[in-house]
């Protein structure tokens, strides 16, 4: 529950839809739990993917009264977080080893967040790609973002960034991805995971029901918090924030990996 609340806030305030903060709360749970290691990283994504159909949801309607969702941009991006996150979340996301899906969190946290640290200034011309280049650009999110246990917003804010969209603009357009990906994602978890006898007791595929549920009673809640909270905050500093969040987890993540590869 304390997680719900730490995540449901970060949603609403920077777009992330819980997953990159719940992720390695949930691993160390699940560990001390006895949990088999075999699916205990793929439960940590899938239930941090699950919460976020819940977590976006509550930011979204928050981030609508302020107006700062852009309904268009998110219609046109849908599509194609929809296949990515079903194809990365099904049996693809079944046979990718643990010791993999950690570095590839990390490595991607850390590229994003050294974007928002440094304040990097998107070149003035640059815009958004037509249809064709803002679906490819969703099936490629999709897929990573399910593969991670992710939202989207640690690719989709700097990305919208780099073309030039506001970052409040952004972080509240993040919200909005979050549910179609989480959505598909989920899904595709339930499905890859269904009649593994590794999982414990309670477990929808990979998604564990006791520890949503904890998760979402307070995330829900706080969510429109962050939300309201971001209108008021400084453009560098809310990009720093976003930064170093992102960092944070990418170093939990890359020790996580380093000693699923036995270093």
């Amino acid at each position: 529950m304390l997680g719900g609340t730490v995540s449901g806030f970060l949603a609403g305030l920077l777009g992330i839809g819980g997953g990159m903060i719940l992720v390695p709360l949930m691993i160390l749970i699940f560990g001390h739990l006895g949990f088999n290691q075999n699916v205990l990283m793929h439960m940590a994504i899938a239930t941090g993917m699950a919460s976020v159909l819940f977590t976006t949801s509550s930011a979204v309607m928050a981030h609508q009264k302020y107006g700062n969702i852009n309904w268009r941009l998110v219609s046109a991006l849908s599509p194609g977080l929809v296949l990515g996150a079903l194809i990365g979340g099904s049996k693809f996301f079944d046979v990718i080893n643990g010791a993999w899906l950690s570095l590839g969190f990390a490595i991607f946290i850390i590229y994003s967040s050294s974007q928002m640290i440094f304040n990097k200034a998107p070149h003035a011309a640059r815009a958004l790609p037509g249809a064709f280049g803002l679906f490819a650009f969703g099936v490629l999110t999709g897929v990573i973002a399910s593969l991670l246990g992710a939202g989207g917003a640690f690719i989709t804010v700097p990305f919208m960034i780099w073309c030039n969209i506001k970052p409040h603009s952004a972080m509240a357009n993040s919200s909005g991805l979050g549910f179609p990906i989480a959505a598909s994602s989920t899904l595709g978890y339930i499905y890859g995971g269904w009649g593994n006898l590794s999982l414990p007791e309670y477990s929808l595929g990979y998604v564990y029901v006791p520890a949503l549920l904890c998760i979402v009673i307070t995330s829900v809640l706080v969510a429109p918090l962050g939300a309201k909270v971001v209108s008021n905050i400084e453009v560098p500093k809310l990009k720093r924030i976003f930064g170093f969040t992102l960092l944070f987890v990418a170093l939990f993540m890359l020790n996580e990996s380093r000693k699923a590869f036995g270093f």
